[in-house]
């Protein structure tokens, strides 16, 4: 790839280089992707404040065009129109809290940046909303509409920015992994590619998906996926060995160049190449038969039928031995959604398909044009992070950028990528199967969330029901305490939304008073952590002067239902909190015993059970299990970190780079560092009289 053009272009007047709002500090540039050999440093293309001029449009336009333009927008933003150059590159649109709204890549950055503050403009409303709200603009130049992609997918990556049409949930899909670099290559699921030697297979929609491979191919190639450094001098297998999952490398049941063997043909088999990997088992299978080795030969025999298993739910799909991917797409007007199925071909032969919902995206026009412009920009997502690249791609539509995509996917493959609309004849009926799948997941899709509505609607009400609530739970607040022996004592809140978690209002407490330390005290816990939790929604922001505010809106909202995880103490706690802050008459409160899930309610002597099996019952256990789970995952992350400190974590002024210096000159002998001098402790690199003190004094 060519270098990169400069990247920060000096106009007259500006100040020097460099200059850039706090929000730009950190290079925004940096190459992510294995693939990527952007060699320059990416700097964000700032103008600084200047005294605003006419605007002055590359192509003729009214007077009165740029009257509006001046009026409407922001005098930031109408000076950064003003400096666009006429250059590919990116170009990054920002809020007014410099939260960033869009990345685009353009061939020309000057007009099409400019496009959008037109006039004449024709927008979607959600485009139009975005323009609303941009109160900056930044760009990159670079030397080609190539290296404008590469750049738009890591800036895309970086800020995930709000307007973008992104793959939902693309956190990070998961991969198969084989470390094919290690001796004893292990199999395993991993969420990120690496430039390891590994070789990966994915990404899938689902770990569901990659669990079901894995399972499958592992009678048929017995792999390694534990833990253990394979020397072969273990004493005992583990369980795998026993059950034919493993060959047993460890005890040198198997050699090095035999488990290496197996796991060359698990890739070729996961690469489609099944037909060679079958007649390779046949020919092991014959040969051990030969040598009168029948239980060697029956283990052979299992495999091949194993693998002829996997293979026969794999259609053919070709005569010749193909490798390309079918991309299809389906839309909903009525619900909005957007769901691109891909189809991958391997030797003729279907060995998988992936469904990926599209979010952002506005199903108001659904011309050709627009169609294939969103499969552009779904190529442009997915193939960035694949683990292959295929020859070819039949696509319904054709994007507009096809020619760029093209160029950047041979890049990628290595080797020439085609991308056609098939017109006729098998690659026709193919592409029709991938669209009428991709209708059908969509009609599935929308059945399955319609269900869970229902389903989550007739808990809550059956809820409300049982409980004697004036209103639906409509938000349900449950919290839960964990401890070992008073040690590392942490409490949990968890908010469930119209009967589904709210993560983004989950809530962790460590907790400092009674119960912290000695012996472990669940009533005091619990009344510390509802304090807290209340306390923020009563209390009002000018009351703590000097400090982070506290009446964000989640902390503000109250909730239709609180649910403590215990008996009768922990519910008269709950009691109390509420009483002192003036909440009792406004938000219910139940407790939920673990043993018989029973509910206890105030002033009710005795519990009441929901009926088990309905749908308010198994909401309950899921809320009560799930606080559960947020709480001991807080404990345990505590309680190892604490395992892995010393007694000089908790010096005052004694940072990271001191505690690192001081056990290495010390050799992390602890007493040699009490036994130092003052003189002594003074010489250790990054140590001052103060710091020395001080450990002397503590130590």
């Amino acid at each position: 790839m060519p270098a990169l053009a400069p990247l920060y272009q000096r106009a007259p007047g500006d100040a020097k280089p460099g200059v850039s709002p706090a929000f730009l500090q950190e290079p925004v540039n940096k190459p992510s992707h294995r693939r990527h050999n952007l060699t320059a440093r990416l700097v964000p293309h700032q103008i600084p404040d200047a005294p605003p001029n006419a605007i002055r449009l590359n192509r003729p336009n009214s007077r009165d065009t740029i009257k509006y333009m001046k009026a409407r927008l922001p005098q930031q933003v109408r000076r950064k129109l003003e400096k666009l150059p006429s250059k590919p590159g990116c170009y990054l649109m920002w809020d007014e809290h410099a939260k960033p709204l869009y990345v685009g890549k353009a061939l020309v950055l000057r007009p099409r940046v400019r496009s959008y503050f037109q006039r004449s403009a024709k927008h979607s409303p959600r485009i139009d909303e975005m323009v609303g709200k941009v109160r900056d603009i930044t760009w990159w130049v670079t030397g080609t509409e190539m290296e404008a992609l590469i750049l738009e997918n890591d800036l895309i990556k970086r800020h995930q920015p709000h307007y973008n049409v992104m793959l939902k949930d693309d956190k990070g899909y998961p991969y198969i992994k084989v470390n094919w670099q290690d001796d004893f290559p292990k199999v395993e699921r991993v969420r990120q590619i690496k430039g390891d030697g590994a070789r990966y297979f994915g990404p899938f929609t689902s770990s569901w998906a990659v669990s079901r491979t894995l399972e499958s191919v592992r009678k048929v190639f017995p792999y390694l996926d534990c833990d253990r450094a394979i020397t072969g001098n273990d004493e005992s297998p583990c369980l795998y060995y026993h059950l034919k999952l493993c060959g047993g490398p460890c005890i040198d049941a198997q050699s090095r160049s035999d488990y290496r063997e197996g796991i060359r043909q698990l890739v070729n088999f996961l690469e489609g190449d099944t037909e060679e990997v079958i007649n390779e088992l046949e020919t092991r299978m014959h040969n051990a038969a030969g040598r009168f080795n029948f239980e060697l030969a029956a283990v052979y025999r299992d495999r091949i039928k194993a693998a002829q298993r996997i293979v026969h739910q794999q259609k053919v799909v070709g005569v010749q031995n193909d490798d390309e991917d079918v991309v299809a797409i389906a839309q909903d007007a009525k619900s909005n959604d957007t769901v691109v199925q891909i189809l991958m071909v391997r030797r003729g032969r279907l060995i998988g398909r992936e469904n990926f919902a599209l979010q952002g995206v506005e199903v108001s026009e659904t011309s050709a044009e627009n169609l294939g412009d969103l499969i552009g920009i779904f190529i442009q997502r997915f193939y960035d992070d694949a683990a292959h690249v295929p020859p070819r791609l039949l696509v319904q539509f054709v994007p507009r950028t096809k020619d760029l995509l093209a160029a950047w996917l041979s890049k990628l493959r290595g080797t020439k990528v085609e991308i056609r609309m098939p017109q006729r004849g098998k690659k026709r009926k193919l592409m029709e199967f991938a669209k009428t799948n991709a209708e059908e997941h969509l009609r599935v899709q929308k059945a399955q969330w319609a269900e869970d509505t229902n389903r989550q609607t007739e808990a809550l009400a059956e809820l409300q029901d049982g409980l004697g609530l004036q209103v639906p739970p409509t938000r349900i607040e449950c919290y839960d305490i964990s401890t070992l022996q008073g040690t590392n004592t942490v409490g949990s809140m968890v908010v469930f939304a119209r009967g589904a978690p709210l993560k983004s209002a989950y809530k962790r407490f460590k907790i400092r008073g009674k119960g912290a330390h000695g012996e472990p005290d669940d009533y005091a816990s619990m009344r510390e952590v509802l304090r807290r939790r209340f306390r923020r929604a009563v209390e009002e922001d000018q009351d703590r002067p000097g400090r982070k505010p506290a009446g964000a809106a989640h902390w503000k909202l109250l909730p239709d239902l609180v649910i403590v995880d215990g008996g009768k103490g922990q519910l008269g706690v709950a009691n109390e909190v509420l009483d002192e802050f003036d909440l009792a008459e406004k938000v219910p409160v139940v407790a939920l015993a673990k043993r018989e899930e029973e509910i206890f309610l105030p002033q009710r002597r005795n519990p009441i059970h929901l009926r088990r099996g309905s749908h308010a019952f198994y909401m309950v256990q899921r809320i009560r299990d799930e606080a559960h789970r947020f709480a001991i995952t807080y404990h345990r992350n505590l309680r190892r970190k604490g395992q892995t400190t010393t007694v000089l974590d908790t010096l005052p002024g004694i940072g990271p780079r001191r505690r690192r210096s001081l056990l290495q000159y010390f050799n992390g002998d602890l007493d040699k560092i009490r036994q130092a001098t003052l003189d002594e402790l003074r010489t250790v690199p990054g140590m001052n009289r103060r710091a020395a003190q001080t450990v002397k004094e503590h130590l």
